[in-house]
């Protein structure tokens, strides 16, 4: 019998230790993590020499609940096979679609089979035969998850919620980890542009990061213009394009990224709700705060601490951070010199008019671009040239 190898090390976002040490789990949202940290898993167990053939790796993209059935009949069978080489091997179920509160994960093929495979796994497994599964959906309330959760050793790993404030706080934490590993530093401002551009897909992220390494050389200190240059934009990164696009008062931009978010398939009310209310929030907000107080504009850290020397009164509605300690407003100061080309009053009619955009959008049959595009229009067009809608 092969001796316990060590289990791989990683970074996730929640772990839980269950009672058998060769069985382990990774699950969440965030796929590319998933499949990274599983994939170290596999490697970290699999017998030496052997050359992965001596694993048995079975797909869990199910097509239908049958589909599913049998998926988990053949690692039940693996699961219940003597290694081919001896000394050990690992079954890894790999991206299990069928876990989740889907069709096929509610159907009593799919629910059943997977009981079955925990079954194999509560009737002692022998320790050198490793069980990894690894999905980026399962239904948490169902009894075979609490099953499994006491069973195997747990690693979660979930995409932050974009459409929540404060959601570059946790990939920045990443971010900020993955570039201390690589020695980078970055310009004030700049390693906060990279998470904007990048968006939620940690894979991306790394990738990027790893991309300014080679290109910085012996240099170690990258800048706003390297981020700019170098970053290739995710599906969030055109979003918040969109919203530079809004600050930069510049409605042709802002109509060209529009038109490709609708391309790509992207919904017009995410598109207003993710892009352009954030936007004209941030700007409103600025605007006001700035009509109101003297702040510094210098750095982040000075205008963060101008605002820390305001009274509670003046920034009670300014977002916080998610752990409470303080204010969530990097945004906001990104905002500050944009809000110049607005007026107040502009900004206040721009926010009515995004309220009413969501009505129309959800209420009525109007073509979702054109109330997108007259939106625009009516907030970013000079004043003399504004359309009337």
């Amino acid at each position: 019998m092969a001796a316990p190898r060590k289990s791989a090390s990683s970074s996730a976002s929640a772990s839980s230790a269950g009672t058998a040490p060769n069985i382990h789990a990774v699950l969440g949202t965030d796929e590319g993590k998933v499949k990274e940290v599983a994939l170290r898993l596999v490697q970290q167990f699999t017998v030496p020499g052997s050359d992965d053939f001596g694993n048995d790796v079975i797909e869990g993209t199910a097509e239908n609940s049958e589909h599913a059935g049998t998926i988990c009949n053949n690692v039940i069978q693996a699961l219940q096979t003597l290694p081919f080489f001896g000394g050990g091997k690992v079954v890894w179920l790999k991206n299990a679609n069928f876990l989740g509160d889907t069709v096929v994960g509610k159907a009593q093929a799919s629910v059943t089979g997977f009981e079955n495979i925990l079954d194999v796994l509560e009737g002692n497994l022998p320790t050198d035969i490793y069980f990894v599964l690894s999905t980026s959906s399962v239904d948490k309330r169902r009894t075979s998850y609490k099953r499994l959760t006491k069973l195997a050793n747990v690693q979660s790993f979930d995409k932050p919620d974009t459409s929540r404030a404060g959601w570059e706080a946790v990939v920045l934490s990443q971010a900020g980890a993955k570039a201390r590993e690589l020695g980078i530093t970055f310009e004030s401002g700049a390693l906060e542009l990279l998470v904007q551009m990048a968006g939620d897909d940690t894979r991306q992220m790394e990738n990027e990061l790893e991309k300014i390494d080679v290109y910085l050389g012996e240099r170690r200190r990258a800048g706003l213009q390297t981020v700019r240059n170098l970053v290739s934009m995710s599906r969030a990164g055109v979003v918040w394009e969109v919203g530079n696009a809004i600050g930069a008062r510049n409605l042709q931009r802002a109509l060209e990224l529009v038109g490709v978010l609708l391309f790509q398939g992207q919904s017009a009310i995410g598109i207003l709700l993710g892009a352009i209310v954030p936007k004209v929030r941030n700007l409103l907000m600025a605007k006001d705060l700035l009509s109101r107080h003297k702040l510094n504009r210098g750095g982040y850290s000075a205008f963060t601490a101008s605002l820390d020397n305001l009274p509670s009164s003046a920034t009670a509605h300014l977002p916080k951070k998610k752990d409470g300690t303080g204010l969530n407003v990097y945004p906001l100061f990104l905002s500050i010199d944009e809000a110049a080309r607005f007026t107040l009053d502009e900004l206040h009619a721009g926010y009515r008019s995004c309220l009413e955009a969501n009505a129309k959008l959800v209420t009525t049959q109007l073509d979702d671009k054109i109330v997108i595009e007259r939106l625009l229009v009516g907030l970013l067009a000079p004043k003399a040239r504004k359309m009337v809608a």
